[in-house]
This record gives structure tokens, sequence and C-alpha cells, in this order.
């Protein structure tokens, strides 16, 4: 046999390099992640076709990829997002219970968020939306990699505002200086004015939330076009107030349809339909667009939740209590999920993979050249060859930690395996009728073939063949996770509470109008009057904490004036410094 030409071996490379090296070949990509609230995975028209009122993601979906077997690295708020931005469950990045309006902590400092990688290879990064990571000096979104930060520092029902806009049950507005003091509802926050964040500064007090969802979606687009401009590649993190109560929907109501919840699903839609838009008018095919959900829909808002699809955790329900948010069931974390990359994503592409939002961190790194942050381990899998339509294999084992239903938060007690999904807990959020399905322990544990029961209404019977054949592989599977995170470096809370850095700079060019790192957090008051209730020192006024440390959930000292709850929960000072303030 001859040897080859070096015209054949160049042209070999150069496939070669085409096959094996998206990244390399076209330069390094812009990111979107749009991360939807609540969201059902039957909310997707794709996904369900009762559902009408997603016409621009059924499209984002006919161009891109579809994962119908995507799941929420965890089924409630802060851990999910924690999870997200680490590539890591709680169990090791700390965060396993939802952070209050009072939680002094965040995601813990010791943790590298995707935007801190990204940034450091010379992404541009943003962060509009919902944060719900801690919102205390440097657990504020200003100082975990974010170049720019626009939006509400949790969930945007808890705080009032002077449009409550629908929930169930319903919540006033705030009550006006000097009002008479109102009869405190537990779901309610009267005393707290809902804040809306540039970087540190607050920007609006109460939050107009009926002109929420147009902010986001301008300055969305003005950080892509100034970023794009910048010749720089960028990292938008997009984090939605829809689907959460309350739903704000613009006037008049709704009058056909899903009524409200059709509505407010609606704006959701076109919201990311612009946000496609502007995004492909700056270079089509230089961006990857990718959609999930948070979790499952919040099944006691009734008429105001997602839908579930056919994942409706049947065995659950019998017993009574929701499968969906909060819970361990299909309901509770499988979340619609999709991509678009024109040109490096194939059009009309439905992934069966087993995939999380876990994936998202490892995955982006990968594409932007980037390293994983060393001296830990990851959840996540780098799944770009199944966004390129190489293979369509995931997670082989998916873990799937409490949230809030049963068992002790953010531990494993489920778990997926191929088509095989094991319970060693399982429990019921509150449901419509508000009814709780009671916490359950098995021994040996429930075991439900997806393939067969997507609706997890019959647990394979013990004695079967089926479930004596699974079960040892489940059992390997199980120890051998518990086992991982057990030898990993798990974080833990420092042992003080670390002041906020010296103001920076914002990468914003001076003539953009955007408002200085150094200004300090501020009540924005209203024209005619002086608010009642104003959120008081929320960053760079802090003041320092007393002495503490946590080690896995366990406090080993803290100062007299703590309330103390699990480090993921984040510290609950019980200061007038950090609580809202009533001026007089």
């Amino acid at each position: 046999m001859g040897t080859p030409s070096p015209r054949t071996v160049l042209v070999l490379a150069t496939a070669l390099v085409g096959l094996s090296a998206p990244r390399a070949a076209y330069g390094r990509p812009n990111f979107i992640v749009i991360l939807a609230d609540d969201v059902g995975w039957g909310d997707l028209g794709a996904n369900w076709a009762e559902t009408k009122e997603t016409p621009h993601l059924d499209e984002l979906a006919a161009e891109g990829m579809r994962f119908v077997d995507f799941h929420s690295a965890a089924s409630t708020c802060s851990p999910s997002r924690a999870s997200l931005l680490t590539g890591r469950l709680g169990a090791r990045n700390g965060v396993t219970h939802n952070f209050a309006i009072t939680s002094v902590g965040g995601l813990p400092l010791n943790e590298t968020t995707l935007a801190e990688v990204l940034r450091e290879a010379g992404y541009s990064t943003g962060a509009i939306g919902k944060w719900h990571l801690g919102h205390h000096g440097r657990h504020h979104p200003s100082f975990r990699g974010f170049d720019y930060y626009f939006g509400i520092p949790y969930s945007h029902d808890m705080g009032c505002t002077d449009t409550p806009g629908y929930n169930l049950p319903p919540c006033p507005p705030c009550p006006r200086h000097g009002a008479a003091a109102r009869v405190a509802r537990k779901d309610c926050y009267t005393e707290v004015a809902l804040p809306l964040f540039e970087n540190i500064t607050i920007v609006q007090q109460p939050v107009n939330l009926s002109s929420l969802a147009a902010r986001y979606a301008e300055e969305a687009a003005r950080f892509i076009r100034w970023a794009s401009d910048s010749g720089r590649p960028f990292f938008l993190y997009l984090a939605l107030a829809h689907m959460h109560v309350p739903l704000g929907v613009p006037p008049p109501p709704p009058a056909s349809g899903r009524g409200i919840y059709g509505a407010a699903l609606g704006e959701m839609d076109a919201l990311v339909g612009h946000i496609k838009r502007v995004a492909d008018s700056h270079g089509k095919g230089n961006t990857l667009l990718w959609f999930a959900g948070d979790n499952g829909p919040w099944a006691q808002k009734c008429e105001l939740a997602g839908r579930l699809g056919p994942f409706l955790g049947a065995w659950q329900r019998q017993r009574g209590g929701s499968s969906a948010k909060q819970t361990t069931w299909e309901g509770g974390h499988r979340v619609p999920a999709l991509a678009y990359w024109p040109g490096r994503i194939p059009a009309k592409q439905t992934s069966r993979a087993l995939l999380s939002t876990l994936d998202i961190f490892p995955t982006l790194v990968a594409l932007a050249g980037a390293a994983l942050p060393p001296n830990r381990r990851f959840d996540g899998l780098d799944v770009s060859p199944v966004l390129f339509g190489w293979s369509d294999v995931g997670h082989k084992v998916l873990l799937h930690p409490n949230s809030g239903a049963a068992g002790k938060a953010g531990e494993i007690e489920t778990l997926r395996l191929a088509q095989y999904k094991a319970f060693y807990t399982t429990g019921g959020a509150m449901a419509c009728d508000g009814s709780i399905g009671p916490a359950e322990h098995h021994q040996p544990p429930l075991i439900f073939n997806l393939d067969r029961d997507i609706q997890e209404q019959e647990p394979l019977a013990v004695a079967s063949r089926e479930y004596q054949a699974a079960l040892p592989a489940i059992s390997r599977a199980y120890a051998q996770a518990l086992e991982d995170i057990a030898t990993d470096n798990v974080s833990i809370t420092p042992k003080t509470q670390p002041r906020p850095p010296a103001a920076t700079h914002s990468t914003w060019p001076a003539d953009a109008k955007r408002p200085g790192l150094t200004q300090p957090c501020r009540p924005v008051a209203r024209k005619e009057e002086q608010r009642g209730f104003v959120f008081k020192q929320i960053i760079a006024q802090a003041a320092p904490f007393p002495s503490l440390v946590s080690v896995n959930g366990t406090v080993v000292h803290a100062g007299s004036r703590l309330e103390v709850g699990h480090g993921g929960e984040g510290w609950r000072l019980q200061s007038p410094l950090l609580r809202a303030v009533k001026r007089g």
C-alpha cells in the first residue's frame, strides 16, 4: 500500500476536525439560557396537542431539538437554579432548600458558577430575572460572575406590590403609609415591598408586575445588542417570572380558552419568540438558545397551575396530595426543554436521551473551550453529541433529590436507571383540594417501568421476575451514587458572613446610561408619598454578622441573635438590620 499524498492527508485532517470540533470550526458561540418558572411539561404545544398558546416555542422546537425526557435537578426553585449554575446537585453544592427573604446566606461562595467560568474565558455575562440564590453581600449575582444583572432577588410572590396580579388565594397590594394594619396572611408578604435591581441598585420598589415581562424583554434585547457590538461572545441567563404565581396579565383579562393561565403562557411564549428574533438578527447561527423549566407546576394553585401532560403520578394521587412541584414524581421534575442553534443543531429533531438541567453547565463550558473547575465532581454531562445529533445517549443514572414534599430536603431517595425509576421515599405536595400525601418509606423500593407506565400508576410486584432482575442493578447504582457524593468536596457555609467586595465598574460603556455599581442601595419612593415599607440594608450597606460555621447543615457555633436553619436554606438573621422595617 502506497504512502498517501499530502493533499489526501490534508483533506482527511480537515474532515476529522470538522466532525470532532464544531467550536473550533465556527468560533466560540453565544449562549442564551431561558429558564421558565413552574412550567408544566404539557404547557408546550409541541409536547401536548391540547396546548395552543405557544406558537413561538413550537416554532423553536420545529427549528431545533425537543427533549422529551429532560429533568430539572430539583423540584423547587433555589436548589434547581443552584444546580443549573454549578452542574452539581444540592447534596454537593449545599443548596437544598429555598432561600427566604430573611436568609443571609446563599449559594456557597466556594461553588463556581457557570458565569464565572465563562467570564474567565472571555465572555460577557448577563443575568436577567429571578435570582433566588442569595441577595446579601457576595451572594448577589453581581458578585457571582455576572457583568450585568437586572431582576428580582427571589420569587415575585415574596413581597407586596401595587399590582398583585392573579394568585390563589389572592394577596392584597402593599399597604400605603399610615394605612391600618392588615390581618397577616400566611401566604402573603405585606411587610416587604418587592424590589427590582439593576446591578446592586434598587430601581423600582415595589415592582410593577404588569410591566415586568416587557422590562425583562427590553433589557435582554439591550444586553444582546451591546454584547454583540462589543465583539465578545456572550452568555445570557434569562430566568423568567412566568409561570410562577402571581400571574400578571395585562388587561383586559381573557374571556376564553385557558383563562388567566393561558394568557400568561401566551405572554411568556411571545417573550421567548422576541428573544429568538433579536438573537437571530445579530448573526443567525452564532447563538445556542436553550429553553427549559425549573420544576413542574405548582398544583395547589389549581387553575393557575400548568399542565402535567401524561405525567400524573397516579400512584401518589390515589393516596392524596399533588405529584407535581416539590415531589420526585415525574410531574415534579420532568420539564419542557428545547435547544436551537441554526446550522449546528439539526432541525425537527426529538431526543429521547435522559438529560437534565445539570448538563447545561458542562456542555456550555465544553462548547466555549473552557475547563471545568477543579477539585470537585459534577453530576451533569457534556451532552453536545446529543445536541449535534451524533448520539441519543444521556445519563445512565439520574438522581432526584427530595424537594419538600417528603423526606429530608436534598437527600437522594429517588433515582432513575434506564427505564426504571425507584422510590425509597414517596409523598405528595399540597394539591388543589388541600390534601397532602403522607411520606412513606419503602424498603425494598417501589420500582416503576416508565416505558410501560409513564403515569407511575402501578409499581412492579416485588415477587415478579422483572422486579427481581432490576433490583440488583438499582441497588448498586444507588450505593455508588451515595458513595460518590460522600467522598466529594461538598460545600460548607463559611465561618463569617462575607463583606461585599469593593464596588467595581460595569462592563457597560459609559454612554449606555446604566446605573453604576458604586451607587448605594436605596428604596424608590412614590411621587406622591413615601412608601410605608422599605427593604433596608440589602447589599452594599450590610453589616458584619456574628461568627458561625455549618458543616452539612450542623451548626458548630452561632451568635446569640441567629435563628439557624440548614446551611442550604441560609441563615435567618433576626435583626432589624436585615428585616423589612416600617418607617414612621
